[in-house]
């Protein structure tokens, strides 16, 4: 068992969000009990993810998505008041961290991402080095953009929108979990054969086609599930906690 500020200043010192402009507030979203036994991680506080930590008894949930970003409705209504009034109701900790779990090196969302796809960096590009770019660990060359498409699909258990112009191999990859089709140009820069996120806006398919360099959207959801789990787990165990990962199906 530990307290709330314990547990916040665990998270904090791992994660570091005071060196990153973000969209919202990382750290203690909702304040609840005072001691913590147990952690549910999952990637959005949605009110699913809130129902299925109410029936697991957790007094502390750590989630990548918050309920707080620059320029919303600060208005508690609606979906708003139905997500704090169960927090409240519950006594439940809500812990969030955007920016920083995508970017921590080891347990944030692009270097488990990278683990999942068998993808090591070499270098780093984009807005506060988010997108990752390297190769196969294993020294893999794909021999064209429908071979690396079903890789993707295979580790992500999903289907994939692929957009690419040219029958080449791909070696080179960038990658950035979420929603990060802006820094598609960036990846580009880097000589990359293939871009790896979340989602595709229009004028990446464009691009893609332009440049030769293949875009590979996997879901935004699909790419951020791994962060969560692996820092709540990490820290859990550090403080000899509980920690249970609640994976909330999300098409987008």
């Amino acid at each position: 068992m530990t307290d709330f500020k314990t547990l916040l200043q665990a998270f904090d010192q791992l994660l570091q969000p005071d060196t990153f402009k973000d969209y919202g507030p990382n750290g203690l979203q909702v304040q609840g009990k005072a001691r913590i036994r147990n952690i549910v991680s999952g990637v959005t506080a949605s009110r699913e993810l809130i129902d299925a930590a109410i029936e697991a008894k957790a007094d502390a949930i750590f989630v990548h998505h918050g309920l707080f970003w620059r320029g919303q409705d600060g208005r508690v209504v609606g979906w708003m008041k139905e997500r704090l009034q169960r927090l409240l109701a519950h006594d439940i900790n809500l812990y969030a961290y955007h920016l920083p779990l995508d970017a921590h090196p080891q347990l944030g969302n692009n270097a488990q991402l990278g683990q999942v796809l068998g993808l090591q960096a070499d270098a780093w590009c984009g807005d506060q080095n988010l997108v990752w770019v390297g190769e196969s660990r294993h020294g893999q060359v794909f021999d064209n953009a429908m071979v690396l498409a079903a890789h993707l699909e295979t580790c992500l258990g999903r289907s994939v929108t692929t957009v690419a112009s040219e029958e080449k191999s791909l070696k080179r990859v960038a990658w950035c979990s979420g929603g990060a089709q802006s820094y598609f140009e960036a990846a580009i820069a880097q000589g990359v054969d293939a871009f790896i996120t979340g989602e595709i806006s229009e004028p990446q398919a464009h691009i893609a086609k332009e440049t030769g360099v293949a875009f590979f959207a996997c879901g935004h959801h699909a790419t951020e599930r791994y962060g969560a789990p692996a820092v709540a787990s990490h820290v859990a165990a550090s403080l000899g906690l509980e920690h249970r990962f609640i994976d909330i199906h999300n098409p987008a």
